[in-house]
């Protein structure tokens, strides 16, 4: 067993659900130490007795036979484990059990008297059994307490690993026991744990702090205990033992106040020895001190014999207090003497039973039920003479319940003055009762006195019968009133919601043939109305929209009804938007010009919103259907396969060309979605695109800023140093590629227009040699000046640059439209400019200067032709596929030009079939012979004036310019080439990037590298762009209303596909030349026809194979 310290329950910090626990009666730490318990008047902490102990049990580990010190009780409580087995013999057995097992085992008793107070002593229960004592059996599981009796013998053992808890207890009913227990102690000459006499009496000195029954039972203690200290004390004097002494036997240890003959611990008195200091005996044993004189022992004595009485006095007080106020009390609640004590004297009475700890009796609840009663009578009444407010607040009580109050208070046996207040209460509401009859029987009744009467009976308190009725007469007339007001002509029509209130309110009050009647009105009323809400419901939510004739006749009969219907209200705004939307529409079809797509766009956008049934709506739907389409044809004529650009930006002049960074960062944020259109750096905007005027004059004006910016990057990209030169100083001014890094080294081409440096390998080039068929009598290499060296960028080059016969069938679509469009007229603009410089290009070639240098290089070509066959190839090489089988330009076939070698378009991959074919019967390719040709080309073959060259010159960059395919620049183009040297390090690097391996290297880094650029700038231009990109979403989210293709589009597209938007050469110089009238009439100067100037390039090949 383990023994546990005492601690202070203050200083651990408990949880609130722990205090419960902690605080309980139950805790076997709290049960020693209760008001009831007699240990708590013991200030030590004995151990085991008031100290639970901790029993850690094992499996048949056991506990032998034995009772408690002092005959105390004993409870035990098992926490966990397994079962614990009681074995226990009742206190009228004890003397017997002893008996039997001294007769059973005499030798150990002789030798040891207290042997069943040491805990060893074991004997098998059925050998009690069997000797006549009376043995009963318990299993003790987990939870359960166990307690034993004063004097009861008990032995037992455990029948697995267990935790328990035990400890003692005394009570009032122990008392008796206590000093019997003494006596057996006194007798076997045992140790006891404390003084018995000593707690009597400190239990004797405080009689207040005892409970009623303790106090009786420490009362009868004490009597017996004066009695016999009274006889023993006369013995001392009969011996001739004269001296006495006080002594205070509490504050001596107790080894220092046991009898020397039993080991009894002295209280009351003892016998000592001047001669024999060390050792006293209590009164029993007074002749077993010493041997001495007994004029030499003297008495040591706690109290005098006349301080003992009055001690018994103050218990028998304390006792009997309880008999004494049992008499007041029943006295006054039976009223006896005939007169009622006051509720002050009661509460007196109920206050010094609390103070005195009487125990519940039912004398005591009478008195707590008569006080409670008179309370409540009290708090009733005060409720009655207390302000309006606070009776508003509390339930009003019936004039039956103030009746009833009134009796009560007069039967209750404590006098009330507030019976008065009761009194005048119930004649006023008497009074009241009379005057609401007569108010209620008289016809018609006056709604004024009604109202007045109802106040009134407020103001009593009290709930009255006629007050009901008054309620009622009230609210029916107050609900017709509310009924006429809302149906009145004159008033403002109130709303479904106001009448279904009126209806639901009409419902709750009582009924009369006026209420009723009102009432059936209302609810027709209210049908009608509810009917008519849903026709309007159905009008503005059906699929099948109805036109504004049947909407105006439903409307017109709804304005019949005197309520505020929402719907209708809804058809009538709807109704009168359709209106003024028809007026737009007539107003903007009957304008002096075609209406503007995104005004019919917003229209066709409002007109489907409305619940309106439109004509006008189909019609317009169609034209805008129609615009989208031609759009959409334009679009794939111009723009390339994902491009960044917008059709209206790739018409439009470039404004900002002369900027390299800004052109740059603009091409890059096209190129991940955020970017600034072209037509905003114009100066237009959304309005101005509305406004042909102000579209053509933006254009003319950023015609001439592309021109000059243009010209100033041209200077700064060529002040930068060359990645070709061998040194290179270190310079900020350098060349950056789309890719991001700075173009070095073999492989970088500049572009012809912007001057610009790029890696071949992350841009588009050109084919040095045409595409067309070659035949056994073309044209020799040595041609060079007809080779495609012609590079420019995918800045510069922004669309598809189809052939302007293609533009001319869509102005011949357009032109049929009946809707404007800002692309339309951007590519009027566009065509005109082109149709310009194509005249002013005409003039140029047929001056005489340039006529005799085009007879020139046509005398050279045809000398070449004539050469002995050791100039030309052994061989010859097996060209590539003609231009219709190109798939790497971007433009189709019909868009090029038919005699000159196009540009490549800006296409980053080639297809596998794309390779170059070996040149027949030597084994070399035809890239290997144009290599092995390089160190024979010579020139320039012209000799071109500078006069000649700077129109020329300024001709080529108007043309490169151009979005559109023209003839005569590339016939310019040649006629520049073939006056200067021919660029071989450009021709060199165009071979290196014709080789197959470097064409799929070429594609396969210019995929990743675009990949890896397109991630890392989303990173850096995110944040920069993300409102520019929401202004640019959100009017491009305006313009457009999302139409789909319907009616309309295939009938414009038949329309263009019947135009052969594809013309001939031949066929497409009347539409050319009516264009010029249409879009340049000022140009009436004389236009000389000329062939085209570009040869096709042949080499003597007898059969070609197509790559």
């Amino acid at each position: 067993r383990v023994m546990p310290q005492s601690q202070n329950l203050s200083s651990l910090n408990l949880k609130h659900y722990s205090w419960e626990y902690a605080t309980s009666g139950w805790n076997l730490n709290v049960m020693p130490v209760l008001d009831q318990s007699v240990l708590c008047h013991i200030n030590a902490d004995i151990s085991g007795m008031k100290v639970p102990w901790l029993y850690v049990g094992m499996v048949f580990s056991a506990f032998c036979w034995h009772i408690e010190d002092h005959w105390s009780y004993s409870i035990n409580y098992l926490h966990w484990g397994e079962p614990k087995t009681w074995y226990g013999v009742p206190s009228l057995a004890a003397e017997q059990l002893e008996e039997v097992m001294k007769r059973l085992t005499p030798e150990l008793f002789d030798s040891q008297p207290d042997l069943l107070h040491q805990l060893v002593t074991l004997m098998n229960p059925n050998t009690l059994m069997s000797h006549g004592v009376p043995v009963v059996r318990t299993n003790q599981c987990a939870g359960e307490f166990v307690i034993t009796f004063p004097r009861a013998y008990h032995s037992g053992f455990n029948q697995g690993y267990n935790f328990a808890e035990a400890v003692n207890f005394c009570t009032a009913d122990w008392l008796p026991a206590g000093r019997q227990c003494i006596e057996h102690y006194r007798r076997l000459r045992r140790y006891c744990v404390f003084s018995h006499e000593e707690l009597i009496c400190k239990m004797a000195a405080f009689p207040e702090k005892l409970d009623l029954n303790l106090a009786v039972a420490v009362h009868k203690e004490m009597f017996i205990m004066v009695q016999e200290e009274r006889r023993l004390r006369k013995a001392v004097l009969e011996k001739g033992i004269t001296e006495a002494e006080r002594e205070a036997f509490e504050l001596l240890p107790d080894d220092e106040r046991q009898c020397m003959k039993c080991k009894t611990t002295c209280f009351l008195s003892a016998l000592a020895c001047y001669d024999c200091p060390d050792g006293l005996v209590c009164l029993f044993h007074i002749n077993d001190l010493c041997k001495c004189s007994s004029s030499r022992q003297y008495l040591r004595y706690r109290y005098t014999l006349d301080e003992l009485p009055a001690m018994l006095h103050k218990l028998k007080i304390r006792a009997e207090s309880f008999d004494t106020w049992a008499n007041k009390v029943r006295v006054a609640l039976d009223v006896e003497d005939g007169r009622k004590r006051s509720f002050e004297e009661l509460r007196a009475l109920e206050s010094e039973a609390r103070e005195r700890r009487f125990p519940n009796s039912e004398l005591l609840q009478r008195l707590r039920n008569c006080l409670n009663e008179a309370e409540a009578c009290v708090s009733q009444v005060l409720g009655l003479v207390s302000g309006q407010d606070a009776r508003i607040e509390t339930p009003q009580p019936t004039v039956t319940e103030l009746r009833v109050l009134l009796e009560q208070m007069g039967s209750l046996p404590c006098a009330m003055h507030q019976i008065g207040d009761v009194k005048d209460v119930l004649e006023q509401v008497e009074a009241y009762q009379i005057e609401a009859r007569e108010a209620l029987a008289s016809l018609p009744p006056s709604v004024g006195l009604l109202q007045s009467l109802l106040e009134k009976g407020q103001q009593l308190g009290i709930e009255v019968p006629e007050a009901y009725e008054l309620q009622q007469q009230v609210e029916q007339a107050q609900w017709l009133d509310e009924v006429k007001q809302a149906l009145a002509p004159s008033a403002q029509r109130g709303s479904l919601v106001i009448m279904q209130e009126l209806l639901v309110t009409g419902a709750k009050i009582a009924s009369s043939p006026s209420v009723d009647k009102a009432r059936a009105e209302l609810q027709e009323l209210l049908t009608i109305a509810e009917r008519w809400e849903e026709k309007a419901h159905f009008c503005l939510e059906a699929r099948q929209k109805h036109p504004p004739a049947i909407l105006e006749a439903i409307i017109r009969e709804a304005e019949n009804i005197p309520v505020y219907l929402p719907n209708i209200q809804a058809l009538k705004d709807a109704l009168a938007k359709a209106q003024a939307w028809i007026a737009d529409v007539d107003e903007i079809q009957n304008g002096d010009h075609y209406p503007c797509l995104d005004d019919l766009e917003g229209l066709v956008a409002i007109g489907r919103d409305l619940p309106v049934g439109l004509e006008e709506l189909r019609q317009l739907e169609v034209q805008v259907l129609t615009a989208h389409s031609w759009r959409e044809k334009a679009s794939k004529t111009f723009l390339k396969k994902n491009s960044c650009y917008t059709l209206l930006e790739v018409l439009c002049p470039c404004a900002d060309a002369g900027s390299d960074t800004s052109k740059r960062s603009r091409w890059i944020e096209k190129e991940l979605g955020f970017y600034r259109s072209d037509t905003e750096l114009l100066g237009l905007s959304a309005q101005d695109l509305r406004d042909p005027g102000s579209v053509i004059v933006a254009f003319k004006d950023g015609e001439q800023k592309e021109k000059e910016g243009i010209l100033q990057l041209r200077r700064m990209n060529s002040s930068k140093p060359s990645p070709l030169a061998s040194s290179r100083t270190a310079s900020s001014a350098t060349s950056i590629c789309v890719c991001g890094q700075v173009p070095a080294g073999v492989g970088a081409l500049q572009c012809d227009l912007c001057q610009d440096w790029f890696h071949g390998q992350c841009v588009s080039v050109p084919r040095l040699l045409s595409s067309s068929r070659p035949s056994s009598t073309s044209s020799p290499l040595l041609a060079w000046w007809e080779w495609d060296t012609k590079f420019l960028c995918p800045l510069c080059m922004r669309s598809r640059r189809p052939r302007l016969e293609t533009i001319l069938s869509l102005l011949v679509a357009l032109q049929r439209l009946p809707v404007r469009l800002p692309e339309g007229e951007a590519l009027q603009c566009l065509t005109e400019r082109a149709i310009v410089w194509q005249g002013r290009a005409r003039q140029a070639l047929a001056s005489e200067d340039v006529t005799a240098l085009l007879g020139q290089l046509a005398e050279l070509r045809h000398q070449l032709q004539e050469e002995p066959t050791n100039c030309r190839l052994e061989e010859s090489p097996t060209y590539p596929a003609t231009p219709d089988s190109d798939p790497h330009r971007e433009g189709s076939g019909k868009d090029m030009p038919k005699q000159a070698p196009g540009l490549l378009s800006n296409v980053d991959s080639m297809t596998s079939h794309e390779k170059v074919a070996p040149v027949q019967g030597s084994g070399k390719t035809c890239l290997e012979v144009l290599s092995s040709l390089l160190p024979q080309l010579t020139g320039p073959v012209l000799n071109l004036p500078e006069a000649t060259r700077a129109p020329l010159e300024e001709l080529m960059l108007e043309g490169d310019l151009l979005e559109v395919t023209l003839d005569e620049n590339h016939s310019i183009w040649q006629l520049l080439q073939a006056g200067q040297p021919p660029d071989v390090e450009r021709i060199r690097t165009l071979l290196e990037l014709e080789k197959p391996e470097h064409k799929g290297n070429r594609t396969r880094g210019r995929a990743l590298e675009k990949r890896r650029r397109r991630q890392q700038q989303k990173i850096d231009l995110g944040r920069k762009s993300k409102d520019l990109v929401q202004e640019e979403l959100q009017s491009k989210k305006a313009r457009n209303s999302g139409i789909k293709p319907k009616e309309g589009q295939e009938e414009f597209e038949d329309e263009t596909d019947s135009e052969n938007i594809f013309l001939t050469s031949t066929d497409h110089r009347p539409i050319l030349k009516g264009n010029q009238n249409t879009f340049h009439q000022n140009n009436s100067g004389s236009v000389v026809s000329f062939p085209s100037l570009t040869p096709l390039l042949h080499h003597s090949c007898p059969q070609q194979e197509e790559l």
